[in-house]
């Protein structure tokens, strides 16, 4: 059987057609619309909550960009410059840096009550630059004027408010950092650095003015641009200078540097013994120079004795130690408490007598010389570090305490020293013992202070210290 093979031809593939792929676009658009419309965008709250608010859509009508419902908020309070809370309607936020950024808190987390005064000046001494008189009831943020509904001032400078309800503003909790000049609605991190900057500031104004005797007198010290610490004294003394600002004093042909410490700058002035009685302006203040006259001491020694100050080259090597030691200071105070006797001996030669030597002249004496039975304890008048304590030519057994800012004390004549350089010390702690070595003609002890290198009158300092050399009872403070 012959069987025949057919050819099958298959139907040649149609192409699709234009409307075709016209379909499948209007499709794929109408897919892409409707992921839009059930998943719409996030919009930043504008009152710099960083939460995010549904956008609603708008008519034609309206403007291009949607619509944010602004959040609410309740209240809030600073318990200091880094801490604080803000309750809202839909939660309650926190931070720990000054404003900088906001964190939720749980709806159950009981917030600390308000303090009456910020933690950062909750000390007595420095109540005063709370800011907490400040009580704006506007603020001013360009050409516009804003209610205040509360405010709440850390400090001076550092201060928060809450606007009114329906204020048209960029947020409702607003901030300053230089006591309202200036309104920011977020905290950034410039304004951050000046807060920190702040708190610096009141950490050590907060140091200052523990040194004065009453918080009063601190206030009324540190809010003026210049004090003279007394403003009277007579040749030989000692006065101490504080200026606002960085700067130098000129006095009697020599420049002193202002030197920081706390909120101010400050200078030890000595006053020579051939200073004439007057007045004399430092800054906007004036110092009252008083006429003051020396006795005069006669003194009897052996020519040995004698015979020791015509060594020039020792008494010279000696000097170079003693300017060495004293060249360099410390740039603060070392002390805090009062100033004290280092003996209760008696007193044999005042300081500021000129002196004679087998009827000569030798010097004026800018020292006191008490004397007491060898081997007595000798105290340190106050705190400090030894900058030299070794035997010297002229002084014997000699110590150098410096109390920083360019104020040294020396003890001469000793019969052992009982510390060494580099040690730190305490008021009233043993430093050595009375004796008589040296050029001396018995047991004492040369006692005296050096402001800048040159001896001034230790008398000033017994049982106070220059922070309470001005009190608001001699009405010499700064008005």
């Amino acid at each position: 059987m012959n069987l025949e093979r057919r050819a099958v031809r298959k139907p040649k593939g149609r192409k699709p057609s234009t409307g075709y792929w016209i379909s499948l676009v209007v499709l794929s658009l109408l897919v892409c619309a409707a992921v839009i419309v059930w998943f719409p965008s996030p919009v930043k709250a504008p009152d710099g909550s960083g939460s995010a608010l549904t956008s609603e859509p708008t008519g034609e009508s309206a403007s291009p960009q949607a619509e944010v419902k602004k959040r609410e908020l309740l209240d809030f309070h600073m318990d200091s410059l880094t801490q604080g809370w803000a309750r809202y309607t839909d939660g309650t936020m926190k931070t720990t840096d000054g404003g900088l950024h906001w964190v939720a808190t749980a709806s159950d987390t009981t917030l600390p009550a308000p303090t009456s005064t910020p933690l950062d000046v909750n000390d007595e001494t420095v109540s005063w630059m709370s800011g907490k008189e400040q009580n704006p009831l506007v603020i001013y943020v360009q050409a516009g004027e804003y209610k205040v509904r509360k405010s709440q001032f850390l400090t001076r400078n550092v201060g928060w408010v809450q606007l009114e309800d329906g204020a048209n503003t960029e947020a409702p909790l607003w901030v300053t950092v230089d006591g309202g000049m200036t309104w920011h609605p977020t905290v950034t991190a410039d304004l951050a650095k000046e807060m920190d900057a702040e708190r610096a500031r009141l950490k050590a104004a907060s140091k200052e003015a523990s040194f004065y005797t009453e918080p009063d007198t601190a206030q009324k010290v540190m809010e003026s641009e210049w004090t003279i610490l007394p403003e009277s004294a007579s040749p030989g003394d000692v006065v101490l200078v504080r200026h606002g600002q960085q700067g130098e004093v000129t006095w009697e042909g020599k420049t002193y540097k202002l030197e920081p410490f706390g909120a101010g700058y400050f200078t030890y002035i000595p006053l020579s013994l051939g200073i004439k009685p007057g007045s004399y302006p430092i800054g906007d203040r004036t110092l009252t120079i008083k006429s003051k006259k020396f006795e005069t001491q006669y003194l009897q020694v052996t020519k040995q004795m004698e015979s020791m100050k015509q060594d020039e080259k020792r008494i010279a090597e000696d000097q170079k130690k003693i300017d060495k030691a004293r060249s360099k200071s410390q740039g603060e105070f070392l002390f805090q408490t009062n100033f004290i006797k280092p003996i209760e001996g008696i007193l044999t030669t005042p300081y500021g007598y000129t002196r004679y030597v087998n009827g000569k002249w030798d010097n004026s004496h800018r020292a006191v010389d008490l004397a007491a039975k060898e081997g007595t304890p000798i105290k340190a008048t106050n705190d400090g570090i030894v900058v030299l304590a070794e035997t010297l030519y002229l002084t014997g057994n000699s110590i150098y305490i410096d109390h920083g800012m360019g104020l040294f004390s020396q003890y001469a004549h000793l019969s052992k020293l009982h510390v060494k350089a580099g040690d730190h010390v305490k008021q009233g702690d043993i430093i050595g013992l009375v004796g008589t070595t040296g050029f001396s003609t018995g047991p004492h002890l040369h006692f005296t202070f050096w402001a800048h290198n040159v001896p001034v009158n230790p008398d000033l300092f017994f049982n106070t210290t220059p922070f309470h050399w001005l009190s608001i009872e001699n009405n010499a403070l700064p008005q």
